[in-house]
């Protein structure tokens, strides 16, 4: 068997998308199922949209989702002179011709062909007229011709596709396409038949808007002598209100999703059940995903991209996730929010990183969620929520304050542990005849200001021995001097 070789073509004229990365996607998992490549190709032949910019932001998109390359990546602007050789093959083998035909002439034929209830199309006037580049040039110049294709006349066009089945084409409604412009610069069709032709790619995975193209595109292949790739056309990614994906529903640069604090293989988890299936499972890791896609459990009905469906599950893989694992991204969301260096200073402030991770997992959608609802471990000092402070922080919790304060300190750091936390805080209340609920609400406004943080015991070993007893007694100050 062949080995299966896939592509990913996005023109570097905006940013990667999620229509986009969902494609790359695809294809990036089948060639990882198969044992087979993955060739990343820049279709950059718009040279007046396509930017450097546009071209980065395609890079550091894959980069970060995780989806990489196994050749390339190929510029098409590079490929020129390629295409023009493939072109000229066409026209001496007879599969296309030169055609001096003005845009003016062209709209006239399809003009009379509405009129007659046709399909407006090119009537084919130079098709049989074996025009050369120079004639009808007075200067030895060429006048402004283009190359077409000898599209077939008689039956159709026949696209098998293993996810919409197959689809014929009419060849009556296929005229003479162009495939090379007066410029001398190949077409999109013609361009991507001979990328795939020359890179070997066997199997094209993309969306179903691209249906359209097909037919032309095996046309070039026929005219070519040239095997036909497997064809899987994916249906489109749609909004909630079942329109085209745009910015309003979430149609955003897919760096901006990383910004917003979402995780890779999160987002990989969700752009790929945007159309496929295992059963019901929703959740999967990398590894599964590759080890379980195939292309016929890919749907023929367009899906909706849900936000909401998008957070939960990017909390579910935040859980999932080793506090080692979670740390560069943790500390990289933190850095934007104003904490910086904290790498050089936790050990100095005795703040466990992983530990203060794992307080918050368990309550946090986002990595950004969670950067933000850590600050108040690394807040010096704390500032008082003020409507917390006149309910908690009253002149009757000083004794059972002063007592944590005494009784941590006095626990050795080989003994600083929840279990011993418990039994520590199990004496207070016998001593103080409080509940731990009366107890919890003011030690919990002292660590962090608030009333709302993780559970009591996780927090204090995450903040530290003397951070938390230093914390306690600013908080009696504050009761003190109210």
């Amino acid at each position: 068997m062949d080995t299966i070789i896939t592509r990913f073509p996005p023109s570097p004229t905006g940013y990667l998308h999620i229509g986009g990365a969902r494609t790359a996607l695809f294809n990036w998992l089948y060639a990882r199922q198969k044992g087979g490549r993955f060739v990343l190709r820049i279709e950059d032949t718009d040279e007046a949209r396509s930017t450097k910019e546009s071209v980065d932001a395609i890079f550091e998109s894959l980069e970060w989702l995780g989806i990489d390359w196994d050749e390339g990546p190929y510029f098409q602007t590079q490929r020129y002179d390629i295409y023009k050789d493939y072109i000229n093959k066409l026209v001496e083998s007879g599969h296309a011709y030169y055609c001096d035909c003005s845009p003016e002439e062209v709209e006239a034929m399809r003009e009379e062909a509405r009129a007659t209830g046709k399909k407006p199309m090119y009537n084919g006037k130079c098709r049989e007229l074996n025009k050369k580049p120079n004639s009808g040039s007075k200067d030895g110049k060429s006048p402004n011709m283009v190359v077409r294709i000898k599209a077939p006349k008689m039956g159709a066009t026949v696209v098998d596709d293993v996810v919409k089945g197959s689809t014929a084409f009419p060849n009556s409604e296929i005229d003479d396409f162009i495939i090379q412009r007066s410029d001398g610069s190949p077409m999109y069709n013609l361009a991507v038949v001979i990328d795939d032709i020359t890179m070997n790619i066997n199997t094209i995975i993309r969306g179903d808007d691209h249906l359209v193209n097909t037919p032309k595109q095996i046309i070039i292949y026929n005219a070519l002598g040239a095997s036909l790739p497997l064809f899987a056309h994916v249906p489109m990614v749609l909004g909630s209100d079942k329109a085209r994906l745009s910015k309003r529903h979430g149609a955003m640069s897919v760096s901006e999703y990383k910004d917003m604090g979402f995780l890779p293989d999160a987002m990989l988890n969700y752009l790929v059940r945007l159309g496929w299936s295992h059963g019901d499972q929703e959740f999967f890791t990398r590894q599964e995903l590759i080890d379980k896609f195939s292309l016929e459990h890919i749907g023929r009905s367009p899906s909706m991209f849900d936000m909401d469906k998008l957070t939960a599950l990017n909390a579910k893989h935040i859980q999932s996730k080793s506090s080692s694992e979670l740390s560069p991204i943790f500390l990289s969301n933190l850095e934007k929010i104003g904490f910086t260096n904290l790498p050089n200073s936790l050990a100095d402030a005795e703040l466990n990183l992983e530990k203060i991770i794992e307080t918050l997992q368990p309550r946090s959608k986002t990595m950004v969620e969670m950067a933000d609802a850590s600050q108040f471990y690394f807040k010096e000092p704390i500032e008082f929520d003020e409507s917390a402070a006149k309910k908690f922080l009253k002149p009757d919790m000083v004794d059972p304050l002063k007592r944590s304060a005494e009784y941590i300190k006095a626990i050795s750091l080989s003994d600083f542990s929840e279990k011993n936390l418990e039994e520590l805080f199990k004496k207070i209340m016998e001593e103080t005849n409080l509940k731990f609920g009366k107890i919890a609400q003011p030690l919990r406004v002292a660590l962090t200001g608030t009333t709302v943080s993780p559970g009591i015991f996780e927090m204090i070993l995450a903040l530290g021995k003397n951070r938390t007893v230093q914390r306690i007694e600013k908080a009696i100050e504050y009761i003190e001097k109210v």
